[in-house]
């Protein structure tokens, strides 16, 4: 309707008062004859005003209507004072559309093509040219009004009817994957649509199929999932590619997810989730959170306190003691987490717990985990700041928690690869700050061996680290650190704060120790490679 609106007011219409041979009829009081195809023609302007004011079908005999398929008017018909039509058109009622017939079907000049603005009642088809068929395709690419109002290339990842109308679920090029979302189709520019078969290759000005997509595909990984080969990535990719939960309810925060999580089936249909905070129970609907937590006992995280400094506390909690519990805190934690492994069996893993206390409880704000017993020395699994919780330095303390737990252990410690991308920015900070408050108060000549029994950081973290701040160099077979005070001065302030800071005396914590049972620890090793070799 829009592209019709704009034409030109002054084109004259014919008179109400002209007779009927002048109108093109036979007699005034009969009704129209149904619109054939072969009578339409493009001429003068004479029968313009047929287009102005009610919506209309073209139809052919029998008075069935035209298929409708929107495209864009504005290009192809010009000025609308070129239509002639040999007889009047008929109206099909109220429903919202006005239609202009194809070349194809009128026979006549010109480049007249379908045009809907109503929406998905306009039937399944696919874009041809500058042509849309709804519903969508799963592949289709367009633009999409996100949440700051403005339009951005997005992909139909999938689709689904609700209530007579599609959803689609998209994925922003230009965003994470986190910030996939289903939305409707008033949300979508239909006028930026291009096929998915075939992209262009701009920096080439050629074409690019599907099969030599997939060979680019092959030798590109997304950065900060470099473990992952391009297989493996896909299978992953496909495996998650829609958030099956939308929201979670967590204490006093309404939060929405970021990636998918394999929750039991019987919740694969459920938009939002309610956890128990302390127990990490989760429910369908909000008043079984309300009973469960009228009989739930627990105010803090189950285990034991290792540390509490002012407000916050630190809690382990051993997953082979506390299974239901580590179990449900997987399930979370993936809902904002994307490239990791979950582990079913929780056995092998402690889980430490950082919350916030008052006098209603201990209240969860992230936590990391660990193997008990790591052979490539991780000292970290995963790490998770609740989205209400970051940017308040959480996340940097729990890293340096890490470091102080391998301290204690007198250990080397690194974090388990692939990191997420906010986690390898959170570490690449962490490295940066620490190793270069020790350059610049340490007096003399310091090692690379030194600075990794200071910090217990792994001394290829340490050399990646010196080398992306360009700080050491490789003379005659050994690294030599180049530490100018001006510069560590700018790398400290590009680094940024180093957030809350942990206090070695209020940790107060015994390394974990297996009983020494070789069959025992047979078991845990075969658990690792199996679930390593299953897990999602």
């Amino acid at each position: 309707m829009a592209a019709l609106a704009g034409m030109e007011e002054e084109a004259e219409a014919p008179s109400a008062e002209l007779d009927a041979e002048a109108a093109g009829l036979d007699d005034p009081d009969e009704p129209p004859p149904p619109l054939e195809l072969d009578d339409l023609a493009v001429g003068s302007d004479e029968n313009a005003e047929l287009l102005n004011g009610s919506s209309m079908y073209f139809e052919k005999g029998g008075g069935i209507p035209v298929d409708p398929v929107v495209t864009n008017l504005s290009e192809d018909l010009g000025d609308m004072r070129d239509l002639d039509f040999k007889e009047p058109l008929r109206s099909n009622g109220s429903n919202g559309r006005l239609l202009s017939l194809s070349p194809s079907l009128s026979g006549g000049g010109g480049s007249m093509q379908m045009f809907d603005s109503g929406g998905e009642d306009a039937g399944s088809c696919r874009k041809r040219k500058n042509r849309v068929l709804l519903p969508l395709e799963v592949g289709t690419k367009l633009t999409c009004r996100w949440r700051d109002d403005k339009y951005h290339p997005v992909t139909i990842i999938e689709r689904k009817k609700v209530n007579d109308e599609y959803h689609y679920y998209v994925h922003y090029s230009e965003f994470n994957r986190r910030l996939d979302e289903w939305v409707k189709l008033d949300q979508l520019n239909l006028d930026a649509t291009e096929a998915d078969a075939v992209e262009k290759v701009e920096d080439k000005g050629l074409k690019m199929t599907r099969h030599q997509k997939r060979k680019i595909d092959e030798t590109h990984v997304e950065e900060g999932h470099e473990d992952f080969d391009a297989a493996s990535l896909r299978e992953h990719e496909e495996i998650t590619k829609v958030k099956n939960i939308g929201k979670i309810e967590l204490g006093r925060y309404e939060i929405d997810t970021w990636y998918f999580s394999p929750f039991p089936p019987e919740y694969s249909d459920c938009n939002k989730l309610f956890f128990c905070e302390f127990c990490l129970a989760f429910v369908k609907r909000k008043e079984q959170l309300q009973r469960h937590m009228r009989k739930c006992d627990l105010k803090h995280p189950p285990g034991d306190e290792i540390y509490r400094n002012g407000s916050l506390s630190m809690f382990e909690v051993d997953g082979r003691k506390n299974k239901v519990y580590s179990q449900n805190l997987c399930y979370l934690a993936k809902l904002f987490l994307d490239h990791k492994t979950l582990y079913y069996d929780v056995d092998l893993f402690l889980f430490y717990i950082l919350c916030e206390c008052d006098d209603r409880g201990c209240h969860m704000v992230g936590y990391f985990s660990k193997e008990k017993h790591s052979e490539e020395g991780y000292n970290l699994a995963c790490i998770l700041t609740l989205p209400p919780y970051q940017r308040k330095g959480y996340g940097k303390f729990l890293i340096a928690f890490s470091y102080e737990l391998s301290k204690k252990e007198t250990k080397v410690g690194t974090p388990e690869r692939p990191l997420s991308d906010l986690g390898l920015l959170s570490y690449r900070g962490y490295w940066t700050r620490v190793l270069l408050d020790i350059l610049k108060k340490h007096r003399g000549n310091v090692s690379i061996k030194e600075l990794t029994d200071m910090t217990a950081i792994r001394s290829e973290d340490v050399i990646n680290t010196l080398q992306q701040l360009e700080l050491i160099q490789y003379r005659k077979g050994q690294y030599v650190i180049c530490a100018d005070p001006k510069l560590l001065d700018r790398h400290l302030k590009a680094a940024g704060r180093s957030g809350l800071e942990v206090d070695p005396s209020k940790l107060i914590w015994t390394p974990y120790k297996e009983q020494e049972d070789g069959s025992l620890m047979k078991t845990y090793s075969s658990k690792k490679a199996a679930h390593k070799a299953s897990g999602v």
